[in-house]
């Protein structure tokens, strides 16, 4: 008999790919989800409704039903693993990087913003840290009090199709409205992990192939090569056949709702340890994941003002951000009429010049 495999959420990014390589390993898979958000699976994919988000629906769309593996990517872990407790023999739970204190409010660590890679013993969300990161380090808590040998994935940002926040968006719509200027917090120099879902995917389904080394474990996922948001905006304007300029302002919170970019602090995950654990490696590099996802949706835009777009919080405020150029621009030009120059005439270009003259075995000082 074919081990069962219940997948809890399921058509958002990875949710997909997990559903197909559980199939190609023999697993019959089952979807829950609220039904809001459909997803065209093959017919021997079992479809059931319920809201993970709270214990009575849960229950009654479960029923007594047990499961050899449980991958939760949606609801509250709070709730799902609870219900599932002694029910599954290998419980996956997909948790988020906000849990690491200072990912959402880089004030509350010292210095501000994260120090770089962050591991997974960075210190988490305590009392009077940010409500949402103390919310998901303590449902980490309940997974491993209810399933101790439970596999947890921090996520970074995922991005690829059927994201409902896609950051691509936010450039592919202002291409296809004729943008091809793009203002950005301080240079767009930031680099924020982030995970292509088929990656992402492929991180979990390891788990799945290597239960034992990946029991009670904690893993941080990312690419394995991560671009800044002006890395990004080159890469979208290439695969979209445009040549899009950057234009940078400082970070002034007035401004940032006109702004792609919002965050002016780095984080970047270190993903060591489920390399060594489970060998993990990207499946799609990261430049050839943002060109097939800026082309998905390209060929496959938002409603202007929908549901996605509103939850990526652009305000596509145009004439907001003309105005930021034309300032961005004069300053450019009063700071080019700014002249720094050496106060030394013996100032050199290169501060470990070769000497000039053979020394005669002599050292510096000629002895």
């Amino acid at each position: 008999m074919a081990q069962t495999a219940l997948i809890i959420g399921g058509s958002g990014p990875t949710g997909p790919h997990i559903v197909e390589g559980m199939r190609q390993r023999g697993f019959k898979v089952s979807v829950l989800s609220r039904g809001v958000h459909p997803y065209p699976f093959p017919d021997d994919v079992e479809r059931i409704t319920g809201d993970p988000h709270f214990a009575e629906p849960l229950a009654e769309a479960l029923g007594e039903r047990s499961f050899d593996v449980v991958i939760a990517t949606y609801g509250r872990l709070k709730v799902t693993s609870k219900l599932l407790a002694g029910r599954t023999g290998h419980f996956l739970a997909v948790g988020g990087c906000a849990a690491y204190r200072g990912f959402t409010d880089p004030n509350d660590v010292w210095p501000e913003g994260q120090l770089s890679p962050v591991p997974e013993t960075a210190p988490l969300c305590g009392e009077g840290d940010h409500v949402f990161g103390g919310k998901l380090v303590a449902a980490e808590r309940e997974l491993f009090a209810n399933h101790p040998d439970a596999t947890l994935f921090r996520y970074p940002y995922i991005y690829g199709p059927r994201q409902i926040a896609p950051r691509e968006w936010s450039l592919v719509r202002r291409v296809l409205d004729g943008r091809r200027t793009v203002v950005v917090l301080d240079g767009g120099m930031a680099i924020l992990s982030h995970h292509f879902a088929e990656n992402a995917a492929h991180a979990i389904l390891l788990a799945v192939d290597n239960r034992q080394a990946a029991a009670g474990k904690v893993y941080n996922c990312a690419d394995d090569e991560q671009v800044s948001y002006r890395q990004l905006i080159e890469i979208a304007g290439k695969a979209l056949d445009v040549e899009l300029e950057v234009v940078s302002i400082p970070n002034v919170e007035s401004a940032q709702g006109a702004l792609i970019q919002h965050q002016p602090h780095h984080f970047i995950a270190d993903t060591s340890l489920i390399k060594a654990d489970l060998g993990y490696r990207d499946l799609v590099p990261s430049v050839e994941a943002i060109t097939r996802t800026v082309q998905w949706y390209r060929d496959n835009p938002l409603e202007y003002g929908g549901e996605y777009e509103q939850r990526r919080k652009d305000v596509f405020d145009y004439a907001a951000e003309d105005k930021l150029i034309a300032l961005a621009r004069a300053f450019e030009q009063a700071v080019g009429e700014v002249s720094l120059r050496p106060r030394h005439e013996n100032y050199t270009d290169h501060p470990y010049a070769h000497p000039k003259e053979h020394s005669n075995g002599r050292d510096e000082r000629g002895r």
